[in-house]
């Protein structure tokens, strides 16, 4: 094996190699979603009463909620009245809270899904892109989203890191 001369520069041949990495923890903002679980709000575990649920939704601490992201689901094994969703929604809306339904993890994808769809395809148009690969929020959803979303603008997609990269997506040389 030959090697290179000690005196010359080290070269960054990830840089030199052209390719935009894309990572989708940077397209969520990392503010935690908050739960907002409706099992709390149930008598006897079992059902949801209006009155007092109404009641319990005018003096919800406004502070914990306001101008935050919340996953509103049910943890107990019960019938939850449809008005109930849109009532703790309603409130929740009010307080400038971003609100998703479904687990914490529910609700990180579908803010991953939703800042999927804000990203600018100019900028990744003709480019050869890199998803970054071991991004904590990062599910097949996500991933599935991305490709349907670039690949319609780029060279190619790659998935991993720079420096070790898996060829996800090649445009065809007709299509160039």
């Amino acid at each position: 094996m030959e090697r290179s001369d000690p005196n010359s520069p080290i070269r960054n041949r990830v840089e030199e190699s052209g390719l935009m990495t894309l990572d989708l923890d940077t397209l969520v903002p990392n503010d935690p979603t908050v739960p907002f679980d409706l099992a709390d709000f149930l008598e006897h575990g079992l059902i949801l009463k209006e009155k007092s649920f109404r009641d319990a939704m005018k003096t919800l601490d406004e502070g914990h909620w306001r101008n935050r992201p919340v996953a509103l689901f049910c943890s107990a094994d019960a019938v939850i009245p449809d008005w109930a969703w849109m009532l703790a929604t309603s409130k929740l809306t009010a307080l400038n809270a971003e609100v998703w339904i479904g687990s914490q993890a529910d609700a990180t994808e579908k803010r991953l899904l939703q800042a999927i769809e804000r990203i600018d395809l100019q900028t990744y148009r003709d480019e050869r892109v890199v998803v970054k690969g071991c991004s904590v929020g990062t599910t097949a959803a996500g991933l599935a989203h991305v490709i349907r979303r670039l690949q319609p603008v780029v060279k190619s997609i790659f998935y991993g890191e720079p420096c070790s990269t898996v060829p996800v997506y090649k445009r065809p040389a007709e299509s160039r």
